[in-house]
């Protein structure tokens, strides 16, 4: 059952999981009660049955898992739309939104006190590896699915994975290798993995989804989290 994220009511429903949606939001706790935050930053195709789909599994492995609406409820049909709603968001207010974000996933997991991990899928990638960067005690793991930035991480204490497409027409080789420079130069923890004949969205539902891949991916990521989400 769906519910505002201020109330403070929880229900239970025949799922292995409950569920609450909040605001612009969807919130997900495993069946116990909270575990450990995992805040999901979606693709410019937005907060979609898809995303909503990925944050059941993070719950069925014991994750809270709040994905915030970047896109205001637009969810593009193609890629000159997603282009569109990207570039009608205000950079400011989607950055605060993300930044919120972090804070609201980590009060509702097990342990506030505890960091929390961020999953991004390409422009969320982007917001993720951002985010790690600017809340540096609070973001404890990343993984990326084809998103680079290339900025400084010097302070940040996360430790990193990155899933990237083997032909890639948004991201180039050279973006993967100075996004990994960059994490590496910072003195960070990281794991790159390419999948070869895969395209961009690789792991989302859509056009390019490739299966072998994904299973892969989700099995990687599962690792990761288990390692250094606990």
């Amino acid at each position: 059952m769906h519910q505002d994220m201020s109330s403070s009511e929880s229900s239970e429903s025949s799922s292995p999981f409950t569920k609450a949606k909040a605001g612009e939001a969807f919130l997900i706790d495993p069946a116990g009660g909270p575990g450990p935050g995992v805040l999901v930053l979606h693709s410019w195709w937005g907060l979609t049955p898809w995303v909503k789909e990925f944050c059941g599994r993070l719950a069925q492995s014991g994750y809270t898992a709040l994905a915030p609406d970047l896109l205001a409820g637009q969810t593009p049909a193609n890629e000159a739309e997603g282009q569109e709603a990207l570039a009608s968001v205000d950079p400011d207010e989607l950055s605060g939104l993300v930044m919120s974000s972090a804070q609201t996933v980590r009060a509702a997991s097990k342990d506030a006190s505890e960091p929390i991990a961020v999953i991004g899928f390409s422009m969320g990638a982007s917001m993720a590896l951002w985010l790690s960067a600017r809340l540096t005690t609070e973001v404890g793991a990343v993984v990326t699915f084809y998103g680079t930035q290339s900025i400084d991480f010097d302070d940040a204490t996360a430790s990193y994975q990155g899933h990237y497409a083997g032909d890639d027409h948004m991201v180039s080789e050279e973006d993967r290798v100075v996004t990994e420079s960059f994490i590496r130069l910072g003195g960070r923890e990281t794991e790159f993995h390419l999948y070869p004949d895969t395209k961009h969205w690789f792991f989302e539902d859509g056009d390019t989804f490739d299966q072998a891949a994904a299973d892969i991916a989700w099995e990687r990521t599962q690792q990761f989290l288990s390692q250094h989400l606990g």
